[in-house]
């Protein structure tokens, strides 16, 4: 049957939803979980938020906004004006500036209040929210496939055009709308870039409504997507979806070596994970003792050599600047030889003493081999002497046999 005497046609949702599984970010997981609860969507994405008021069919009633997710990290809220019965996975085209876009309910019922909210969602002055206006249909596919297939060669064209302008700048990907009528340039730019030459270059050359985006280097590895040094996807790229300035202050709380080669992640940026644990590295040091004081003794005085913040564990050098006579103590000695610095006391020594009959805790060993020298496996000079190996019985009996003949049996 033609499609022009399909009047009111609407494809199957699973496999218009295995179909457009395109709309949602290639660079995580789009495999279906068909074993996942209601409350998880069937393409799962750093973007989705769990629906747990799905068990409440009251709650999906409540208000007639749905949450629709774009290509990238592209979302909008729109009123299902119409009453259609929309549920998450569902492609649906909406209202667009101009004509219409595609793309996938990711959440229905009242949680859809509290993401406008937490996403500082702000309608349009006049007009209000954009609307739904319908599930897909073949000729919308159909454009949309269109649309699609035009991205690749356009983002390879216009990088061509951008740099015959001399901009500095990157196109990193081009999104087509659902209808075909604009296209998103999402771009990477140290600089500020005058590209009001480059948008009329662009508006003849393709032919439609042209729009800028500038994304961050960190954006753009999370859209690249790769492995991170730990051995595990980016997180950038697989659930993080808000990025926080990281300076280098979280690696002095942390003791890490300045190696920009090591402190980089893919985009060139300070790593985002360097902010994961800098809290408790930063109140765990404010229980430990400055490393400026000096510890007195009755042999020597102690400086602090390296400090160990999470276990606590603080080793001094006699040496101010050298590695020499190094004793490692926990902070509540460090403490306690301050405290009798002040009343000018000083120990015998800066390890605590044992009393008879008490056994000294044993320490963790922080190195792979413990107590295993790593010469174990070399060859001592002079001090071994080979043995001679002894010839095989079976061998020797072999030789006498072949020199002899076989001995006949008497009868």
């Amino acid at each position: 049957m033609p499609l022009g005497n399909i009047n009111v046609c609407i494809m199957d949702r699973e496999k218009l939803s295995d179909k457009l599984a395109d709309i949602v970010p290639e660079r995580v997981t789009t495999v279906r979980n068909s074993g996942s609860c209601k409350g998880c969507p069937k393409h799962s994405t750093k973007l989705h938020v769990y629906d747990w008021l799905h068990d409440f069919p009251e709650m999906q009633e409540l208000t007639n906004m749905v949450e629709v997710q774009f290509k990238n990290t592209r979302k909008g809220y729109y009123i299902n004006s119409n009453n259609i019965d929309l549920k998450k996975g569902d492609v649906v085209a909406v209202e667009a500036s101009p004509g219409h876009d595609i793309g996938t309910v990711t959440l229905t019922g009242k949680l859809v209040e509290a993401q406008m909210r937490k996403n500082n969602y702000r309608e349009d002055g006049n007009s209000g929210p954009r609307r739904v206006y319908r599930l897909v249909r073949p000729a919308d596919m159909e454009k949309y496939e269109l649309a699609k297939a035009k991205e690749q060669p356009t983002m390879i064209r216009s990088r061509e055009i951008a740099e015959s302008l001399g901009l500095n700048m990157k196109i990193g990907d081009v999104e087509y709308q659902g209808d075909g009528s604009k296209a998103i340039f999402y771009y990477i730019a140290d600089e500020r870039v005058d590209f009001r030459q480059l948008i009329k270059d662009f508006a003849a050359e393709f032919r439609v409504k042209i729009e800028m985006k500038q994304i961050g280097a960190r954006q753009e590895a999370g859209r690249i997507g790769g492995v991170g040094p730990c051995g595990r996807e980016l997180c950038c790229s697989s659930w993080m979806s808000s990025f926080v300035s990281v300076s280098t202050s979280a690696a002095r709380y942390q003791d890490i070596s300045f190696n920009p080669q090591k402190l980089a992640g893919q985009c060139g940026k300070l790593k985002c994970c360097m902010n994961y644990e800098v809290d408790a590295y930063v109140e765990a040091s404010r229980r430990l003792p400055s490393r400026e004081i000096v510890l007195q003794t009755k042999d020597s005085d102690y400086f602090h050599f390296k400090t160990d913040i999470l276990s606590g564990q603080i080793t001094y050098s006699t040496d101010k600047n050298n590695p020499v006579n190094l004793e490692t103590i926990s902070k509540d000695r460090a403490f306690q030889i301050i405290e009798w610095n002040k009343k000018g006391k000083k120990p015998s020594k800066l390890a605590p003493e044992t009393e008879p009959g008490e056994t000294k805790e044993e320490t963790i060993q922080n190195d792979l081999l413990g107590d295993q020298s790593i010469t174990r496996f070399d060859k001592k000079e002079g001090g071994t002497t080979s043995k001679r190996r002894k010839p095989r019985r079976g061998r020797q009996d072999n030789r006498n046999r072949k020199g002899k003949p076989p001995k006949q049996n008497e009868e």
